[in-house]
């Protein structure tokens, strides 16, 4: 079969990635960028070799099977649904959406014309990720009861030269970058049940501290310290915390207890990283590594080290689902539940109740080192 063509809707700093790491993938072939600013995508386009089209003309296109919604997130709803309609497959960056009632026409839709939805964060398919998930599905902790996860700093408006819609409804630290702990903890322990907050935000406003507009402000309209209670559908209770009023801590990323010990997993906004685990009343030590690819390091890092990065990745994989006839792994049912678990944090935040989910899904097919090799040129 003919590689899928691919096109990209959104060239900001994240298409980047996209075109500099989709080539290593079969299956697709990324033909076309669009976006609201020409110039934008007519540089995108003259920097990768791709051709610049507008979004209609994009959407018109005959040799594009499938398009990347990479538009800042308030738009991913009706791009998304604009890529539907037009006969093609979508793959969003994170959040897929903003509400569940949102998630849900999607899946309308994706259902009623066969086509495929698929949403980042791909990071879960990482090497440690699904290190983590192995020694979990083997056994090697025991049965995972609770844990916590952490992700907290202050915010973006210190590195960012247009931080505003990080501070507005439908984003906070919740809704971007919640997704990578959200969808690593369904990988790991399966769908939510239910779950609790307590939210705030502690200014009214931040200051832009880097760019052009540097010293103006920008408001706060979302919360920006969320403190959550998930329950799984497994019986595992974990905390989560997403916080940008946090100058400094020492949390762990995320940690997992079983019955038989303890799991540290590395930040899931990244494919690589050191997985560590304890049994009973032994000392924490590394697990060993494996030979997963989308472990080996391969992006330099500004204090020198290297860090791996395969994004792209579940965009392959959808692509070689759609080929073999079988379910993509970062599918619209994960998508949905997962905005659904983050926008019922947010809302217990603001109402002080549990909230009982209505969605569910299954945990991914494992990505062992095999089958990610199979998604490699």
């Amino acid at each position: 079969m003919a590689d899928l063509g691919v096109g990209i809707i959104g060239c900001g700093n994240i298409s980047a990635a996209y075109l500099r790491l989709g080539p290593l993938f079969k299956n697709l072939e990324i033909r076309a960028v669009a976006d609201i600013n020409m110039d934008s995508a007519k540089a995108r386009a003259e920097e990768f070799g791709v051709e610049a089209r507008t979004v209609d003309e994009l959407l018109a296109s005959d040799d594009i099977d499938m398009v990347v919604n990479l538009t800042i997130p308030d738009a991913h709803f009706p791009i998304t649904k604009r890529i539907l309609e037009s006969g093609k497959h979508a793959y969003s960056e994170k959040p897929l959406v903003l509400t569940l009632e949102q998630g849900e026409e999607l899946k309308r839709i994706s259902e009623a014309t066969g086509l495929r939805v698929g949403s980042a964060p791909d990071t879960i398919l990482g090497g440690s990720h699904q290190l983590a998930r192995k020694a979990i599905d083997d056994g090697l902790v025991g049965k995972i009861i609770a844990g916590t996860a952490h992700v907290m700093n202050h915010g973006m408006e210190g590195w960012h030269p247009n931080p505003d819609f990080f501070f507005l409804p439908g984003a906070g630290p919740m809704l971007d970058l919640g997704p990578y702990y959200v969808a690593n903890l369904i990988n790991l322990l399966g769908p939510v049940k239910r779950v609790a907050a307590l939210a705030n935000a502690v200014d009214s406003e931040r200051t832009i501290g880097n760019g052009p507009r540097k010293g103006e402000t920008v408001p706060v309209k979302t919360p920006t310290n969320i403190h959550a209670l998930l329950e799984f559908v497994n019986g595992a209770t974990i905390t989560l915390s997403t916080s940008w009023d946090v100058w400094k801590h020492r949390h762990a990323n995320m940690e997992l207890y079983g019955t038989e010990g303890s799991i540290f997993v590395p930040d899931p906004n990244f494919f690589g990283g050191k997985v560590e685990y304890s049994q009973r009343g032994g000392d924490i030590q590394e697990l060993e590594a494996w030979d997963h690819p989308f472990g080996v390091p391969n992006q330099d890092r500004p204090d020198g080290t290297q860090n791996a990065n395969y994004r792209t990745a579940g965009l392959a994989d959808m692509a070689q689902a759609i080929v073999d006839g079988r379910d993509h792994r970062l599918n619209i049912d994960r998508a949905v539940h997962g905005v659904e678990v983050m926008t019922a944090i947010i809302k217990s935040g603001e109402t002080g109740q549990f909230i009982d989910m209505t969605t569910t899904c299954t945990q991914l097919d494992p990505l062992g080192p095999d089958e990610a090799r199979a998604l490699l040129k």
